[in-house]
């Protein structure tokens, strides 16, 4: 997504934003010997003043003496000086010089960034925090400040399907096009990174450079070239984020959920009991979890993801299934499968594009994909329409386009052999993941939640930012 904050040149504005009130020159006090004769000359001076135009120049100058400049954010309007970005030039600064290229600075992932814009609130400053989550096939970024308790908004976000995983399946090492591919797209995230002061930041990379022999080394590279120090995280911990961007959807009345995270070189699944007394956190919950070793696009590359028959597809949901067989926690929610109160939850680029279709939107729109509830019969429809389009059939769908034609009957593979284990008449989508995760973690170890930030009134919706995950 396009960084859209357009900064206010305003020639003479200080550095507030707004411009300083005129001030009015002083008449003179009156003549106390001769007030008949001062008043009258001041009449006649009224008086020719009024049958003659006044200089433009000067009227100009005064409709700008008192005004605020504002700067409009991405998806915001103008009016709310507490999300203001203002960037003014100093009229003493020399006009650029050339110079040559440098090295971009190195971004760290938990401390402030050196800013180059100023951020101004309607009274105190709100913290800045960042996720950025580097995956097998996409690359995305959030920047959030904290609204009300447990919730944030977005104030900008990035993403870019990038392939990281192209081949790895086959050959075990990153591919050049691809690591070119991905660094492009950090380069940018590091960019909007050095453009805000960031009070923490998690930047992580998952199953791609997780698993490939010169995952480390790419992620050296990134960091000499983007400025970017990313960590590899764990399954285990990418599992836990997952669950915990995902917390709001899960209402107060349920028992059971099974989350899932159908990625691109992996997928990770939860199993959550919410029987006992529910703490803040869902990831407490958690009683099992697994990631299995399978995503959309190693799947894909293995049973071919262009042309795919029924039996094709049977034959992806049976690799699955077998891996799933050997989970030895599946069996921990077997008590609160059949009964109200339990759910799938899927977190993932397949589950949006199905919420999408079953929609038949002209266009994705996360606000009405975002907590949508399918039941059996809906996700049985779409799956059964996908399988009977041909590629080219995907390709023009808006909700999958080019980008993603050959890799959905993959992940609806996935999401039939998660639905064979755990079979639920209900499934929610969420068009969020690790990324929220992070932030939401971020902002409560920082006690972010805890001071009262002042908003101008606006209310903070948790994600505002209509980036697709």
């Amino acid at each position: 997504m396009e960084d859209r904050n357009a900064g206010v040149q305003t020639p003479g504005a200080r550095v507030s934003g707004e411009v300083s009130a005129s001030s009015t020159s002083q008449t003179p006090p009156a003549d106390r010997q001769q007030p008949n004769r001062r008043a009258a000359a001041t009449r006649a001076q009224a008086a020719e003043s009024d049958t003659q135009p006044k200089p433009k120049g000067r009227k100009r100058r005064k409709r700008k003496r008192g005004r605020k400049v504002f700067a409009r954010v991405d998806g915001q309007s103008p009016k709310a000086p507490a999300e203001i970005v203002v960037t003014v030039p100093s009229p003493q600064s020399p006009p650029a010089q050339k110079s040559e290229p440098r090295q971009p600075q190195p971004v760290p992932a938990s401390s402030p960034h050196a800013p180059n814009r100023t951020h101004w609130q309607a009274g105190q400053e709100l913290p800045v925090f960042a996720a950025l989550d580097l995956g097998t096939n996409n690359c995305r970024l959030l920047v959030a400040v904290p609204s009300r308790h447990g919730h944030f908004r977005v104030i900008d976000a990035f993403s870019r399907i990038v392939r990281l995983g192209e081949g790895l399946a086959a050959s075990g090492r990153l591919a050049g096009p691809a690591m070119d591919r991905a660094l492009e797209a950090l380069k940018v995230c590091g960019d909007k990174l050095r453009n805000r002061k960031i009070r923490r930041a998690r930047l992580i990379a998952t199953e791609a450079c997780r698993t490939a022999e010169n995952g480390a080394e790419f992620l050296e590279r990134v960091e000499r070239e983007a400025g970017l120090k990313l960590e590899i995280i764990d399954r285990q911990t990418e599992a836990r984020l997952a669950v915990s961007g995902c917390g709001s959807l899960v209402e107060r009345d349920t028992r059971g959920v099974v989350l899932f995270d159908i990625g691109g070189g992996s997928s990770e699944i939860a199993l959550i009991d919410l029987t006992d007394r529910r703490s803040q956190r869902l990831a407490n919950h958690i009683v099992s979890w697994t990631s299995l070793p399978v995503g959309v696009v190693s799947l894909a590359e293995r049973f071919g993801g262009r042309t795919v028959t029924k039996e094709i597809f049977a034959a992806m949901v049976d690799d699955v299934a077998a891996r799933l067989a050997a989970f030895h926690g599946r069996d921990r929610l077997s008590h609160l499968v059949s009964r109200p109160g339990f759910h799938l939850l899927g977190t993932s680029g397949t589950v949006t594009t199905l919420a999408g279709v079953h929609l038949e939107l002209e266009r994705y729109d996360r606000r009405r994909v975002d907590g949508l509830w399918m039941d059996r019969a809906m996700v049985d429809a779409m799956i059964e329409k996908l399988l009977g389009w041909d590629f080219q059939q995907r390709v023009a769908n808006p909700c999958i386009g080019a980008d993603r034609a050959d890799l959905v009957l993959a992940g609806c593979a996935i999401l039939e052999a998660i639905r064979g284990v755990w079979p639920s008449d209900r499934l929610r989508v969420a068009d969020r993941g690790l990324r929220e995760g992070i932030l939401s973690e971020l902002m409560a170890d920082d006690g972010a939640w805890r001071q009262k930030w002042h908003t101008s009134g606006r209310p903070g919706g948790r994600f505002d930012s209509g980036a697709r995950q």
